[in-house]
């Protein structure tokens, strides 16, 4: 299996084209990180690691961000933001078949290939329209955030095919958040083929499972 990372530049992009919180999925109650203050660090930097290791992903980012006028958070004020976005993630989300989940102070929202697509292409279906209308609402709601958009395929047919696949559906979902209005700064993209499975790909299940896009959602904290 050829190991084979592709990251877009934005600028590529658009050339080519209080205390506690329950999980509305489990009932689970957990501690949110309000007052926390959980900072952005070594853990934050390899999950984006593995896409670039440029200014494109960090130092670029931060810089526009600030030249826009969205200033960095810091202490209580990340994990407070962090907790009101994840709220309001999950209520834009409910029963659409986009997985939400809260890592420290990020947010993963995971959508499943078989519904955001249609079969072996990157255009998306009709019906997913109004689902990323609901996030590039909450996206520009929350502007003091990093999105990276990264595609995933399973193993099935040639790498190389795969690893294309996952880089224009990454490139389909920024470009259509990005022509609702969220900041073109924001974002970084990323084809990751099949090289990041997260369920068997010896299953039809498994499989299904691995074809997806993700969006990682990363706060813009003070450094």
């Amino acid at each position: 299996m050829k190991l084979r990372t592709a990251a877009v530049s934005v600028t590529a992009l658009v050339a080519l084209t209080a205390c506690t919180t329950t999980d509305p999925y489990t009932g689970e109650t957990r501690a949110n990180n309000t007052g926390r203050g959980i900072l952005i660090g070594a853990a934050a930097g390899a999950a984006l690691g593995y896409l670039t290791n440029t200014s494109d992903s960090s130092e670029g980012r931060t810089n526009a961000l600030i030249g826009a006028g969205i200033g960095a958070l810091a202490g209580g004020a990340i994990g407070n933001y962090m907790d009101r976005q994840e709220a309001a993630m999950r209520e834009a989300l409910s029963d659409t078949g986009v997985g939400v989940r809260r890592e420290g102070n990020d947010l993963r929202l995971i959508m499943p290939g078989d519904v955001t697509f249609a079969t072996n292409s990157s255009d998306i279906q009709g019906q997913f329209y109004g689902i990323l209308n609901d996030v590039s609402t909450v996206l520009n709601r929350y502007p003091a955030t990093y999105i990276d958009v990264v595609g995933h395929a399973d193993s099935t047919g040639p790498d190389a095919y795969n690893q294309t696949l996952s880089e224009q559906r990454a490139v389909s979902v920024a470009n259509y958040l990005m022509a609702q209005g969220v900041l073109r700064d924001r974002f970084y993209v990323a084809g990751m083929g099949e090289r990041a499975p997260i369920a068997s790909n010896d299953t039809a299940y498994g499989r299904q499972q691995n074809r997806r896009v993700e969006i990682l959602i990363r706060p813009h904290a003070a450094s």
